[in-house]
């Protein structure tokens, strides 16, 4: 139904944005069911989700899958974390277009000074804040929506530092309102993304990329099973699954729900890559050749 993307510094008053505003949206008439996504609903630590930029953009990945996973045409996710860099905004703003829902942006307008003396506060309370170096970091870091940009439009902006955080802020009373109006072929001021060839093709390739990932790790799995069984206990050593594969050569016996976890791991692993690097595998050889590497890098013999 729609994206909602709280943008703003480091305690800005983000959360408690994205609070009042799931709490008005369930108050509404519509009454649809919301969902926030942050960095605590995945069990990442604040700290150690922006202590350098390899494990930042990775933590955006795992964001950005979420909400694509969570998009349908009921719901509104909101996503409340940093979302401090533009491209990333187009990266969900893209994913808002491929799911064809309405998209918004409430931005948290607050000067440095009160965020730093908000953070301070937050550690005086023993509550979860940001250490300096990585505060400070961010706050550099930060590149503000503009409403020119199809990525943040249309802005909502609160002024937290001045005005507070209410239900009934102006922000807040119109992001509802656009969130829950109704559409039909007479609506002007409420736009809803429509995705593009392109965007559905790449949805479609990349839940086939899921699938065939999916079936060649499983047959790896099997062949492991097969022999582990035929060696009556034995280790697995010099499994071959074709020419171009390397040889599997485990030091134990793996038992099935070990193997299970280790594949869901590697699959995991494998799509949250692919997010911010290099593209899953295309094809079965390709993946069973990477899941191979990495069953022998975790239970090798050496």
């Amino acid at each position: 139904m729609a994206l909602v993307v709280i943008c703003g510094q480091p305690c800005s008053g983000k959360s408690t944005a994205a609070l009042l505003l799931a709490e008005s949206l369930k108050e509404s008439d519509l009454n649809p069911p919301v969902k926030i996504i942050d960095e605590t609903s995945l069990h990442l630590d604040r700290n150690q989700s922006y202590a350098n930029m390899i494990v930042e953009k990775n933590v955006r990945g795992v964001l950005r899958s979420e909400v694509d996973r969570s998009l349908n045409k009921d719901s509104i996710i909101i996503v409340d974390s940093l979302n401090n860099i533009k491209g990333y905004r187009y990266e969900l703003w893209c994913l808002a277009r491929a799911a064809g829902t309405r998209y918004c942006v409430v931005y948290c307008d607050v000067e440095e000074d009160y965020c730093r003396k908000w953070n301070e506060e937050r550690r005086e309370r023993e509550e979860v804040g940001y250490n300096d170096k990585i505060f400070d970091d961010l706050v550099r870091r930060f590149e503000k929506p503009d409403s020119r940009n199809r990525w943040d439009s249309p802005l909502f902006e609160l002024w937290p530092s001045r005005d507070g955080i209410e239900k009934t802020s102006t922000a807040i009373v119109d992001a509802v309102l656009y969130l829950t109006k109704r559409v039909d072929s007479k609506t002007r001021d409420v736009k809803v993304l429509q995705p593009t060839i392109a965007t559905q093709g790449a949805r479609f390739s990349e839940a086939n990329s899921l699938y065939e990932m999916d079936k060649a790790t499983q047959e790896v799995a099997n062949a492991i099973v097969e022999a582990q069984s035929l060696a009556m206990g034995g280790n697995v050593n010099g499994l071959s699954l074709g020419p171009d594969i390397p040889t599997i050569s485990l030091s134990r016996t793996v038992a099935l729900p070990e193997l299970r976890r280790i594949r869901r791991t590697f699959i995991k692993l494998t799509g949250q890559s692919s997010l911010s690097g290099a593209p899953p595998p295309s094809d079965a050889n390709s993946t069973k050749r990477m899941f191979v590497d990495y069953l022998n890098r975790e239970l090798g013999s050496g």
